[in-house]
């Protein structure tokens, strides 16, 4: 549904930054803890993608349905976090996932208006800047486990930075861990950027397959069909 981005060994921190600003970034997965994040995020997505006429999602409803399951076996979400001090390399919050460290550097420091409603650690200036939705899927051609991107987000501020790329490096590298046989998404067709993006990492974009879907009023009145 979005237009649409992992678990090596543990990544170290540089003890040099680069030249410019510092800044440091973090993913990691989420925790029931992040769902107003999630919550704001996801309705930032649908205001991007120009679909809030569809956004229905509550945070209760995030919480009841987004946690039932170990990371990987259901519904996963990672977060972006960017910070401008350095992240621990200690901090091994999931045995499931260790996050992921980068730092880079900006010409100028990033202005977020809405930073304060992004802060999980507001002590050490953390924000969240962005958030890949994922779950397993079943490829049948290749009678293998894959991964299917419904969500991928990075906000206004953050963008076109990178971060958009290490969110779906961290899902591929997890699904090369986990010897997924792929891993695979949909994007608006009028998000060009988007899709030049994708294809740039090596994803194809199949322009003869069509999304179908069953929802509403529609799904409702085929289940009282008989059979």
């Amino acid at each position: 549904m979005a237009p649409p981005t992992a678990a090596p060994e543990p990544n170290t921190v540089p003890e040099t930054s680069p030249t410019g600003h510092p800044m440091f970034s973090r993913i990691r997965l989420a925790t029931p803890t992040d769902v107003p994040f999630i919550h704001k995020l996801i309705h930032q997505m649908a205001v991007f993608e120009r679909l809030t006429h569809l956004f229905v999602a509550t945070e209760s409803g995030l919480a009841s349905t987004l946690f039932n399951s170990r990371p990987f076996q259901a519904v996963t979400v990672f977060l972006l976090e960017i910070s401008p001090s350095p992240f621990s390399t200690n901090d091994v919050s999931s045995p499931e996932f260790t996050p992921f460290l980068e730092t880079h550097k900006v010409d100028l420091p990033i202005e977020d208006p809405d930073k304060d409603k992004f802060l999980p650690d507001k002590l050490n200036d953390v924000v969240v800047a962005g958030f890949v939705l994922f779950f397993p899927n079943y490829p049948s051609f290749l009678a293998k486990q894959g991964f299917y991107i419904e969500d991928i987000f990075v906000r206004e501020p953050y963008r076109r930075k990178g971060f958009g790329k290490l969110l779906l490096t961290a899902v591929a590298k997890q699904a090369v861990k986990l010897g997924v046989g792929r891993v695979e998404w949909i994007v608006i067709d009028w998000n060009v950027n988007a899709i030049n993006f994708y294809e740039q990492m090596g994803a194809q974009v199949f322009k003869e397959w069509r999304l179908c879907r069953l929802t509403g009023d529609a799904l409702q009145a085929i289940d009282k069909l008989s059979i």
